[in-house]
């Protein structure tokens, strides 16, 4: 581990000057030789070495991102490939170096503080040797021997003797108490932050390499911390302690905040946007509309989780629109109706069915005008047939003119019974005129 740690030397002077300033201001406060100075001292380092990682983190962040962009190219390759695990590798392989992704990125973070970590390491193990190192002389060097957290030496380790132990004046027992309960910590705090971000920030219902991946980083790597961690000056594990609450928090906030689309996350935060527009009547916060915005431009495109939110918005009256913003029902009601009195007006007619409709009708008002002329030329024909008929019918026919003189009949009732009678008359001889007081 000393070989290891000797390689990244050339940063142990940076290390140890940001810990000496530190640990003057911490100094100041709970005094030079305390284990709160020199303790904080390291913790203030993990907090500027996370400060300065920020953008290696957003880039993980994005590159998680873009591999659950991927999860459905993903899954296709799986059922093509079912049978074929070798090809359904090289297929991942083409895949990321189309897309750009690297599905190590995850481990950027880790990565980039790697160097801190052993400079760190090999400026504690120089404490404990009682050698100078960087700018860290000798009064620094006695101040940093005489530090104790909770009773066991910054410098000293679980694997430490007896001897070992009692030259940094501390206790044997108090030192492998401290050091198992932080190592302890240490693995468990590594485990749970891989766990939430498997548990709640990835779409289960699609099973990549990636996910292999994280599952089994989830188990390995409290294991490795535990197995290194009794190796480790007291100092590193609250260096390592510190740096895993602080990834924890950082990730808890990103889950909570900004989701994986079809995780528990998604879900769970949907579910209280839900909650928020209920209350208040409308999508508050800048982020929260871009997220509705996104939502709704996806369209039949959207996962189980999304499309139970619009269900809600639904149910609870309202309607997501494209900006992000949301509509109550009254304005849902208005809107339904104005389409429905525009779907209720008649279709626009081309010019060929205007014309044709045209023609049509003057069709059937020629008809209509035929109608009525033969109509009114029917009298003079019955009239024309009368002297045809037997001259006893016509003299009967006489009385019964007189008789309805009073009341003369309407031409076109004449007509027909003119007729009536012409073609009974013709047909079957002379008949028998009707009684004048009949209607008829």
């Amino acid at each position: 581990m000393d070989t290891i740690a000797s390689l990244f030397s050339f940063i142990t002077t940076p290390v140890s000057w940001v810990i000496v300033q530190f640990h003057k201001v911490y100094g100041a406060i709970f005094g030079p030789d305390t284990g709160w100075a020199w303790g904080l001292s390291i913790v203030s380092l993990v907090v500027l070495i996370r400060i300065c990682l920020i953008p290696l983190f957003v880039k993980q962040i994005k590159s998680t991102r873009n591999m659950q962009a991927l999860q459905p190219k993903m899954k296709a390759i799986q059922e093509r490939y079912k049978s074929d695990k070798q090809r359904q590798s090289e297929e991942m392989m083409k895949l990321y170096k189309e897309t750009g992704t690297n599905p190590l990125s995850s481990c950027l973070p880790i990565l980039a503080q790697s160097p801190f970590f052993f400079a760190l390491y090999h400026v504690l193990s120089s404490i404990a040797s009682g050698k100078t190192i960087g700018v860290i002389d000798d009064q620094l060097l006695a101040s940093a021997r005489q530090a104790h957290i909770f009773g066991a030496p910054l410098a000293s380790k679980f694997t430490d003797s007896a001897a070992e132990v009692a030259a940094l004046d501390a206790s044997l027992t108090s030192v492998r108490i401290v050091t198992a309960i932080m190592i302890i910590l240490m693995s468990a705090s590594q485990f749970f932050t891989q766990r939430q971000l498997m548990m709640k920030n990835v779409d289960l219902s699609v099973k990549t390499p990636y996910m292999q991946q994280q599952k089994m980083l989830m188990y390995i790597f409290p294991v490795i911390f535990a197995v290194m961690g009794i190796n480790f000056p007291v100092g590193v594990l609250v260096y390592w302690l510190t740096t895993n609450v602080w990834t924890m928090g950082q990730q808890m906030y990103v889950i909570n905040q900004n989701p994986t689309p079809g995780s528990k996350a998604q879900d769970s935060y949907l579910q209280r946007l839900l909650k928020s527009i209920t209350q208040h009547g409308e999508v508050r916060g800048r982020r929260r509309k871009t997220i509705v915005k996104v939502i709704v431009a996806k369209g039949s495109d959207r996962n189980e989780n999304e499309r139970r939110f619009f269900a809600g918005l639904t149910k609870a009256g309202f309607a997501a629109q494209a900006d992000g913003t949301v509509i109550k029902g009254d304005m849902i009601v208005a809107d339904a109706e104005g389409a429905a009195a525009k779907r209720q007006q008649p279709k626009r007619q081309t010019k060929a069915q205007r014309q044709a409709a045209a023609a049509q009708h003057t069709t059937a008002k020629d008809s209509e005008d035929a109608s009525e002329s033969a109509a009114e030329e029917a009298p003079v024909t019955s009239l024309e047939k009368k002297p045809q008929g037997s001259t006893k019918a016509g003299a009967k026919e006489e009385p019964k003119g007189e008789a309805q003189g009073d009341k003369p009949a309407r031409p076109r009732a004449n007509s027909g019974g003119a007729r009536q009678q012409g073609k009974s008359g013709q047909r079957k001889g002379q008949q028998r005129p009707k009684h004048p007081s009949s209607k008829k």
